[in-house]
């Protein structure tokens, strides 16, 4: 697999993504301001990626801080942070890696200033770390759910270009396949960015694994011929009653799945769950800019000049149209996701 991001010579060595899969481009992120706009640009997307970008990126900002006393090294650190989480609402990552390097900073302030920089430098490198092991979690409880011969839709990119290394909602099918599982993949485009045709295929190309590309309203069809067995997707912000955000069109395939008696699941490291927001509805939609949708690759107008446009990046799937949310710490419920924030609860007991 293909290192999304990595530090490499004292800079974050970042893949634009927006080159795959015609080119393979990589940018010497060297500070936090350049990182901020490769989470901005989608050089780095997928809320596992993007949390892992953000702390790099503080550790890059606190590198460059020149201060003697702590309280002083803090205030401009959290201008760094505040700079970065500005960047994308939706994906929770990016605010769960930010506030654990400033609770790391926070915690060692009667070490030297010197000593704190090479802490969170390593910190930002252990959430990289944890996330490919996350990752491996989720493929081993997921495969479970896939038999030899399925097919597999799945919709957006949550794979190994969306995290760390190892991918989430890929994750079950790359363990299924390890097991010598035969299986098959139908990619969704995903419009308008294209990340399933342009980073989904191409990776699963990359692993030997059998991919087909269809376009977004395909899959509706798939499904009716029975050519569909089960859809995982990824997440970018999972909430307290099980709701899901993930990539705009994931609704519709949970829809598509319902009407069809089609198991529909959900990959989410326990990073990406927020008990702390209720339901679905309070979930921030990142709206992006019109040429997206206009405009393929910024390159070619496929609309006509002056016209209305919308584009919100994400839509939010309810608990009740979810077969189960695949974690690192099993698979569960929608509806007993809740429970992973309390003491004393035997995940056994509520795993599926």
């Amino acid at each position: 697999m293909i290192p999304t991001i990595e530090w490499k010579n004292g800079a974050v060595n970042m893949l634009d993504q927006t080159k795959l899969p015609t080119e393979i481009v990589y940018v010497d992120c060297k500070d936090y301001k350049t990182v901020a706009r490769g989470i901005k640009d989608l050089w780095v997307r997928g809320a596992p990626a993007i949390g892992i970008a953000a702390a790099m990126g503080v550790a890059l900002a606190a590198r460059d801080i020149r201060a003697k006393e702590f309280e002083t090294f803090y205030a401009r650190l959290e201008k760094a942070c505040d700079h970065l989480a500005a960047q994308r609402p939706t994906a929770v990552n990016l605010f769960w890696a930010i506030e654990r390097m400033k609770r790391l900073a926070k915690k060692n302030r009667g070490q030297s200033i010197s000593a704190i920089k090479e802490m969170l430098v390593v910190e930002s490198q252990r959430i990289l770390d944890e996330d490919i092991a996350v990752n491996r979690a989720i493929g081993e409880y997921g495969a479970k759910f896939i038999k030899d011969g399925d097919t597999i839709l799945t919709h957006c990119n949550a794979g190994s270009l969306a995290t760390g290394g190892y991918g989430t909602a890929t994750a079950p099918m790359r363990v299924a396949v390890e097991q010598g599982k035969k299986i098959k993949v139908f990619a969704d485009e995903t419009r308008p960015v294209l990340q399933g045709a342009r980073l989904t295929a191409w990776e699963l190309m990359q692993d030997g694994i059998d991919v087909t590309l269809i376009t977004d309203n395909m899959a509706g069809y798939f499904m009716k011929k029975g050519e569909v067995d089960l859809a995982i997707v990824g997440t970018d912000r999972t909430v307290r009653n099980g709701d899901v955000a993930n990539k705009i069109g994931t609704y519709s395939v949970s829809v598509l799945c319902k009407e069809h008696g089609i198991p529909f699941y959900v990959a989410a490291p326990t990073s990406t769950i927020d008990l702390d927001m209720p339901t679905g509805e309070h979930i921030p939609i990142e709206q992006r800019p019109a040429h997206e949708v206009t405009d393929v690759f910024g390159k070619v107008r496929i609309a006509p000049d002056g016209v209305k446009v919308a584009n919100p990046a994400f839509d939010v799937t309810p608990a009740r149209y979810i077969t189960a949310i695949i974690t690192e710490k099993g698979a569960f419920r929608p509806r007993d996701i809740r429970k992973l924030g309390e003491t004393g609860i035997n995940l056994k007991d509520v795993s599926i």
